[in-house]
């Protein structure tokens, strides 16, 4: 798998993940019982590593676009 493959398919799971949160959040304020903050929580903490690893992905894609651009402007002209 590409690193832009890799990355569009985490960005798709990400998006996903987005909306359980917002789901669990509003369960969480209403239900307002520990176990569903509990689990608020624990999406909460897999969304924010999920969103790190997506900035490092894309960062990596970013570095891989510019060493291509690089080598290729180094090509000698024929």
């Amino acid at each position: 798998m590409t690193a832009r493959e890799s990355l569009r398919v985490l960005d798709e799971q990400v998006a996903v993940w987005n909306e359980a949160l917002d789901d669990a959040r509003i369960r969480s304020l209403v239900s307002e019982t520990p176990l569903v903050t509990a689990e608020y929580n624990e999406l909460s903490k897999h969304v924010v590593a999920a969103n790190a690893e997506m900035i490092r992905r894309s960062n990596e894609v970013q570095s891989l676009a510019a060493e291509r651009d690089r080598l290729l402007r180094e090509l000698p002209k024929e």
